[in-house]
């Protein structure tokens, strides 16, 4: 006998600091728009060591989650403890989204598949030549994987420790022609794109991880970061004619992608960004932004 389709789903975020997270809002909207039942549980778990973040996903395993996304600090950590990895999550090095499948932790990457789609949806097709990717920690790979897929792209990578982005460079296909940058006015030089994959801007910090001097018309600028929505860094670069692309993006695609992976069932877009609007966004501010006066 076929079992009937799955129609409940226990899922979870696991990270610190994620009270912010716009992703229950989102998995638990897009679930109630198809019908289904989700229920999407935080999992604020700071500093954990590598012991106690294997203890909770052998939990996750055990208590009957679909799945859960893995978020700052921990898309590196939970790597090795997984019992597979998708191709993606491979080429990357870094798990945002773990589904549970019979009984085994599977590992996907949905930031980098996510990342390619938000850009080229808010920019069109991105120009080739040089990008400067600041950061090199789980968001930072994805990005970068994801900009090696797109044509022409040669890559600039920053990062305040070398060794992480020395390593990264050494995974990125030869034509990104990946470049170790010791500044991030080095990495700028004559770059047609920036993208901050790092947590600087991200709220209580309010500091901008790009001197404002650096930033220009000419340059397009995505920020990881969507607390707050418009970061020091995207405010500035909007204030000087830059074309800027919000964390929303992200955020609103790597979703769908992981709601696909957790429930088998295509996510409505409309309702996850909805959704995110009323949790995360702020109109009043959005309305009144730099990008909204400048265009």
């Amino acid at each position: 006998m076929v079992p009937a389709p799955r129609t409940r789903f226990l899922l979870g975020l696991i990270g610190s600091p994620i009270r912010h997270s716009a992703s229950p809002a989102m998995h638990e909207a897009a679930a109630r728009a198809l019908g289904l039942e989700a229920h999407y549980q935080l999992i604020d778990v700071p500093g954990a060591s590598a012991a106690q973040l294997r203890n909770l996903l052998e939990s996750v395993r055990l208590i009957g989650f679909s799945g859960v996304n893995v978020t700052f600090p921990y898309k590196e950590a939970v790597v090795p403890l997984l019992d597979a990895l998708s191709e993606g999550a491979r080429a990357v090095g870094a798990v945002n989204t773990i589904v549970v499948e019979d009984g085994r932790l599977v590992g996907h990457n949905t930031d980098a598949s996510g990342f390619a789609r938000a850009l080229t949806q808010r920019f069109g097709a991105v120009p080739p030549g040089p990008v400067a990717v600041i950061g090199a920690g789980g968001v930072g790979k994805a990005v970068a994987v994801a900009l090696g897929s797109l044509p022409g792209v040669e890559i600039r990578l920053v990062d305040t420790d070398p060794g992480k982005a020395e390593a990264l460079a050494a995974t990125l296909p030869p034509r990104t022609r990946p470049r170790l940058c010791r500044t991030v006015a080095e990495a700028l030089d004559g770059a047609t794109g920036l993208v901050n994959g790092t947590p600087v801007g991200m709220l209580p910090n309010r500091d901008s991880p790009v001197p404002p001097d650096l930033l220009r018309p000419g340059l397009w600028v995505a920020d990881a970061v969507y607390s707050p929505l418009w970061t020091p860094l995207l405010r500035e670069a909007a204030r000087r004619g830059a074309p800027v692309m919000t964390g929303r993006d992200l955020a609103l695609h790597q979703a769908i992608d992981a709601f696909r992976l957790f429930t088998g069932h295509d996510a409505p877009e409309s309702a996850m960004a909805r959704a995110f609007d009323a949790t995360a966004g702020d109109p009043a501010e959005d309305a009144a932004s730099p990008a909204r006066r400048a265009g």
